[in-house]
């Protein structure tokens, strides 16, 4: 570890907190309405859609229309993908995807999870690319931020259980927030070396005297919504470690920013409709500070490299550090400490670039991105996500809180009852029940094991990780895991839309539940959600859920690899 790292993630954490105020503001104005200065293209979509903005939709309804439109999205794309060699702008004549992957595709790019289980560049078209994976990126996306807003509405009014409107919100979230922060990244992108371009693959010749084939296409456009909008996925196979998509240090700082800054503001949108900024921030707080915690330990782990490859001369049984650090699987133009923080921020915030290969990382390095999957999309989260995901722990943390002093819980003036709770805890879990399951049949079948190229723990960390991965909606990729086969095509596709709307819906509900509700004034015996301690017990509580559920696995697979590391053993 150096100065010069620590330094740049202290920078890079203060422009996360510098951008949430003016940031969440502009969230507040634009889903309240105020924001109107393409309002001619979004009456056009309207009426073109036949939709009333005006409406105020029940959470059934609401959750109607976002299942609908899901559905019917993620149908077109399967489609598209299925007729890929026969439509145009394929100057490489890539044929059509098969039915099991275009499946998977379909459904990780619908639900904001962009698993790939196949090279970009050698598998998709430019239209396959433009008008349904990068479609996605943004309709996904916006999707997340509207029920995010939805909930938040559900705590702040009495409103017999309505939420707002899918569509405005949708449309809103996508014209005035993810396509002008778009815009603005691809530029920056390619004024410093990203490509976007029509152009068929350029064929040269190397100095060594072997040909290779250089992939072109609209790179830029497509990797500054994956970021913002935290889809992740890559427009060439090897992510944002290839310098097409990531040129330099200065866009991969651009890149971690743009996944973290909508995330950030939304807590502050937050304080701000529910007219107590202090929580907001103690909600930025909490979420800071798992994300601290997580980038300290990857950059340590990383920058201590693996004690076997420790400097010639030094006794194995006593070196516990390797100079050079791991380098393995790292650009050496973002080194160790941008490459632990990027692993950080990508899956604290379930979007699934990659800058390097996590497969690569020592077992504590990789032990970080696989626990901010699992810890559910709270440490910052996915646009939307991670605000709705934090605030079900909020909700269970005011009930234990409230049993605790043997009152009945309150969240800013409204009581927690059974419904809400039940609610909380279906959505709690339906996550770890999709992920330990399928990763406890992928260890046992023939179909699950014939995918691995790594064998003990570190092949049970792939497999636990790929299943994380996809069921958080995050679709950053462990490696060594060969997904592209039917079997893993079905399971992993299946698990991204558990992960999105079988725990979107009760959250809905919960919203619901708690606009049906009256306000009362807080009292001598309502629990702070302002304080240091508020923050405390919420870490605690996210932490605990975690720990009860994953850590027999993760003994399992890191930890385990860890300690027979340190003995001399690899995997």
């Amino acid at each position: 570890m150096t100065t010069n790292g620590w330094l740049q993630i202290a920078f890079f954490s203060l422009c996360v907190l510098g951008i949430a105020r003016p940031l969440g503001l502009y969230l507040v104005r634009v889903y309240d309405g105020s924001v109107r200065w393409l309002a001619p293209v979004e009456r056009a979509i309207y009426r073109i859609a036949g939709v009333d903005p005006s409406e105020d939709q029940h959470w059934t309804r609401y959750a109607a229309g976002l299942l609908l439109f899901s559905a019917a999205s993620m149908l077109m794309t399967y489609v598209v993908l299925r007729l890929q060699g026969l439509l145009p702008l394929n100057p490489q004549g890539l044929a059509a995807v098969p039915a099991r992957q275009a499946f998977e595709t379909a459904a990780s790019f619908t639900t904001n999870t962009n698993w790939q289980s196949y090279s970009g560049e050698s598998t998709m078209s430019y239209l396959s690319q433009m008008t349904q994976l990068a479609l996605h990126n943004f309709i996904s996306s916006a999707v997340g931020m509207a029920v995010a807003v939805a909930f938040v509405r559900g705590i702040a009014r009495r409103s017999a259980g309505k939420l707002g409107n899918f569509w405005a919100d949708t449309v809103r979230g996508t014209l005035y927030v993810l396509l002008p922060g778009s815009i603005a990244l691809a530029l920056l992108l390619v004024q410093q070396g990203a490509i976007q371009n029509f152009s068929s693959y350029v064929e040269l010749t190397t100095i060594e005297g072997a040909r290779q084939v250089l992939a072109m296409g609209p790179v830029a456009s497509q990797e500054a919504i994956k970021q913002l909008g935290t889809n992740g996925g890559g427009f060439f196979n090897a992510n944002s470690a290839h310098p097409f998509e990531n040129p330099t240090p200065w866009t991969n700082f651009w890149q971690m920013f743009a996944i973290f800054a909508i995330p950030s503001a939304m807590t502050y949108m937050l304080g701000r409709m529910v007219k107590n900024q202090r929580h907001g921030w103690a909600i930025w707080s909490a979420m800071f500070i798992l994300f601290a915690g997580g980038v300290g330990v990857a950059y340590w782990a990383e920058a201590r490299g693996n004690p076997i490859h420790a400097e010639r001369g030094l006794d194995l049984a006593t070196s516990t550090t390797n100079p050079g650090g791991n380098m393995e699987g790292k650009e050496v133009r973002f080194g160790i400490a941008n490459s632990a923080l990027f692993a950080t921020v990508t899956t604290a915030a379930s979007c699934g670039a990659v800058n390097s290969m996590h497969d690569s990382f020592t077992p504590l390095g990789g032990l970080v991105p696989l626990v901010n999957i699992q810890l559910g999309e709270v440490v910052f989260g996915g646009v939307g996500a991670g605000l709705y995901g934090i605030l079900v722990m909020v909700i269970l943390t005011v009930f234990i809180a409230g049993l605790m002093v043997g009152r009945t819980p309150e969240y800013l003036g409204k009581k927690v009852q059974a419904r809400e709770v039940q609610m909380a805890m279906l959505y709690v879990l339906v996550f770890p029940a999709a992920i330990l399951v399928t990763t406890a049949l992928s260890v046992i079948v023939p179909s699950g094991l014939a995918g691995l190229n790594n064998h003990g723990p570190h092949g049970l960390s792939e497999i636990l990780y790929a299943f994380s991965s996809t069921t958080a909606n995050n679709g950053s990729a462990f490696a060594g895991l060969t997904g592209s086969t039917t079997y893993y095509n079905t399971l992993l596709g299946l698990n991204t839309l558990i992960g999105r709307f079988v725990m979107m819906v009760p959250m809905l509900a919960l919203a619901g539940f708690l606009a049906e509700k009256k306000q009362a004034p807080e009292s001598a015996g309502t629990f702070p959600v302002t304080s240091p301690l508020f923050v405390v017990l919420l870490l605690g509580v996210i932490v605990i859920v975690s720990a009860l559920t994953f850590f027999p696995a993760l003994a399992l697979g890191p930890i385990v690899e860890h300690l027979a590391m340190g003995a001399g053993r690899l995997f």
